[in-house]
């Protein structure tokens, strides 16, 4: 852009009377402008918007420090300040509302109400969680001691999860890895739950125009790649 065609800052208007005369000032000031405000409109042309100030930038920074407003590229950043990994296959949206609620649940790391609740952010659905109930003696059934029945009540330190997810049939592989991820990042190391059973995650039963597209929203038979 040519000098001549530059209109003199607007910054002369904050100096002495005297130095306003001076049209080199103008000129000089203007550089000043556009660093810290990002310039005029006028300036740039019609097609050509000022660049972001300093005093723009400055301003959003508490933007960048909000999950709920900070840019998505800026989420790995900030969710580092919390001590989260986030992982790659969670949403924008996930990440966020991790990351928004992330602090509170560490006080309760290791309890059954922080584990529920961080599957509810993921699922959107409230799990069920429970220690596993006693199961009768039944020769050729349950009959292996430390395996399959145990003597004086239920296996110890073993805990039941049961989440009713929407029948997504292309994500089912997803939703328990990342599933099953949570668990293991949440639970007390001492403890097991039903890993591979197939039960972990289940899908709403046939409804004729709900859920009976066979390989879509219902499934014949078992579960996939369930042992």
């Amino acid at each position: 852009m040519a000098t001549e065609s530059l209109r003199p800052s607007s910054y002369l208007s904050h100096v002495p009377q005297l130095y306003r005369e001076d049209p080199f000032l103008g000129l000089f000031l203007l550089a000043f402008e556009q660093v810290l405000t990002g310039g005029r409109e006028a300036d740039f042309g019609d097609d050509a918007a000022p660049p972001p100030g300093l005093e723009q930038i400055i301003g959003g920074v508490p933007a960048l420090l909000n999950p709920e407003t900070t840019r998505s590229d800026f989420l790995p950043w900030l969710a580092s300040w919390a001590a989260l990994s986030l992982r790659a296959d969670w949403s924008a949206a996930q990440c966020r509302e991790f990351i928004g609620r992330i602090v509170p649940l560490y006080r309760r790391r290791g309890t059954k109400a922080n584990l529920q609740e961080l599957l509810e952010i993921y699922t959107g659905v409230t799990p069920e969680i429970r220690d596993a109930a006693g199961v009768a003696l039944q020769i050729g059934v349950r009959s292996t001691i430390g395996t399959d029945t145990y003597l004086g009540g239920s296996r110890p330190h073993y805990f039941e999860v049961h989440v009713n997810l929407p029948a997504d049939i292309a994500t089912i592989e997803r939703q328990r890895e990342i599933i099953t991820a949570l668990i293991d990042m949440e639970k007390p190391a001492h403890t097991c739950y039903n890993r591979e059973d197939p039960d972990l995650i289940r899908f709403p039963t046939m409804q004729i125009g709900k859920t009976s597209t066979i390989g879509m929203d219902t499934l014949l038979g078992d579960f996939p790649g369930a042992p």
